[in-house]
């Protein structure tokens, strides 16, 4: 198989992966307890435009037809207009989707800045103190819950040394001309330079394990031992011979990591009332808003399944030896 059938085909796998989780959605918010339309419907209304507005929304349909309905706008990506403010979803998603991506970005790439050489300097003390308790504590960092390390940043970064603001993507009252005027502010990096350390305390230990494993395999490599024989300082062969080599899951697993600390965003904008897609998505689902709950789930789970496409693709770009069957 070539690398065009492959991306074909892989391409078609995203599509029905795509239709997949759609439908799981739509079922399992109708199944829901309670009424979509309880917050937009007021106790003065009557029941003749109770039945209005049910049938503005496409309520009063069969349960098939609504289904079919679903899956043909969701290949377009118009999931439809809000049940609580009457805008379209892809409004709502576009005027947050960048603020999410922004912070979950920033937290990957302090993860990697940070796990890489971390984990380079792991495999190169194998066996030595400082490898036993990195590894643990990189073991630790990943398994602490993102809300738990969250508030206790709150508490001693927000709280008690006030050193940063507790939570917000902006001071109050403050407004920016454009998206990256507000981006490229010192206020906004000051709100998010907290959620961001939070979350990259949570990503940092993969690179590492990553590159800790891969560094100990490259180093029993004979252009290794050959290296170390020519008289080249320790460093050195570190850095431009066994780490340089050992980089390639590490590289190929960013995607990954990138897609799924997007669609990990929902804990870390709710601890730190970041208006992201992810809070969005909650306050949905609270709501039982479900153009925008099945609109928020579908765009993270669509930047999840892109990030995995690139990782797959990053493979043969990185690595000729790696060939399509």
């Amino acid at each position: 198989m070539g690398k065009k059938e492959f991306v074909v085909r892989r391409v078609f796998q995203l599509v029905v992966l795509y239709l997949a989780i759609a439908s799981m959605l739509f079922f399992l918010f109708r199944a829901a307890p309670g009424s979509p339309l309880a917050t937009f419907i007021g106790t003065g209304f009557t029941q003749a435009q109770e039945e209005a507005i049910r049938e503005s929304f496409g309520l009063n349909d069969p349960l098939w037809l609504q289904y079919l309905k679903f899956l043909k706008n969701a290949l377009l990506f118009d999931f439809g207009l809000s049940y609580t403010t009457s805008k379209p979803v892809m409004q709502l998603v576009g005027e947050r989707v960048w603020n999410t991506l922004v912070l979950m970005g920033s937290s990957v790439v302090l993860a990697y800045l940070f796990g890489v050489p971390f984990g380079a300097y792991l495999a190169w003390n194998r066996g030595e103190l400082t490898e036993r308790v990195g590894v643990v504590f990189a073991l630790v960092s990943r398994s602490a819950p993102v809300f738990w390390t969250g508030i206790l940043g709150i508490w001693l970064f927000a709280l008690e040394l006030n050193l940063v603001p507790a939570g917000s993507m902006t001071s109050p009252g403050a407004t920016f001309s454009s998206k990256f005027a507000l981006y490229t502010s010192l206020d906004f990096w000051h709100h998010a330079i907290l959620p961001a350390v939070v979350q990259a305390f949570y990503y940092y230990s993969l690179p590492a394990l990553l590159m800790r494993n891969s560094m100990l395999e490259v180093m029993n490599e004979d252009f290794v031992d050959f290296a170390e024989l020519k008289g080249i300082s320790d460093r050195m062969v570190m850095l431009r011979h066994a780490a340089r080599n050992a980089l390639l899951p590490v590289v190929t697993a960013f995607a990954i990591a990138a897609g799924y600390a997007v669609g990990g965003s929902v804990i870390i904008e709710t601890v730190f009332a970041w208006p992201g897609i992810g809070r969005l998505m909650v306050n949905s689902v609270v709501a039982n808003n479900y153009p925008v709950a099945q609109g928020t789930f579908l765009i993270l789970a669509v930047l999840v399944l892109l990030a995995n496409f690139a990782a797959d693709l990053a493979y043969g770009y990185i690595d000729p030896r790696i060939t399509y069957e």
